[in-house]
């Protein structure tokens, strides 16, 4: 857990997956993010926010994420957009300051084409 503040109330403790689905929706917005890998393409489904991100908080807040690029992005623009997107939406939402936000690209999909889309093309 991450503290967050001690409160006359007492504390308010942040989980580490709170973070994680936080910077997965935040680089799903991303044009041009297809995936995380570990699953992003269920990310897009909502079924599991947090695969493909991993949060290390020990004195400074480092999120690491593993993206998919669609063929045709630049690629040093998407990933620096995640990593803005993902800092500005953890610090708004939680407080905490964001020291890192590291970003691999592990991997380009490709965009289906009408025929692959619709399996029935191939039989008219």
């Amino acid at each position: 857990m991450i503290d967050y503040k001690a409160e006359e109330l007492g504390k308010v403790e942040i989980a580490p997956e709170v973070i994680q689905i936080i910077s997965g929706l935040s680089a799903s917005q991303v044009e041009g993010v297809v995936g995380l890998n570990g699953g992003l393409n269920q990310l897009l489904g909502r079924k599991n926010l947090r695969k493909g991100i991993r949060v290390d908080f020990d004195e400074q807040l480092t999120i690491e994420l593993a993206i998919n690029v669609l063929y045709g992005y630049h690629i040093p623009d998407v990933g620096r957009e995640v990593q803005e997107k993902v800092k500005s939406a953890v610090e708004s939402m939680t407080s905490l300051v964001v020291d890192r936000v590291i970003v691999r690209v592990e991997g380009i999909k490709f965009p289906q084409t009408e025929q692959a889309a619709d399996p029935d093309a191939a039989h008219k």
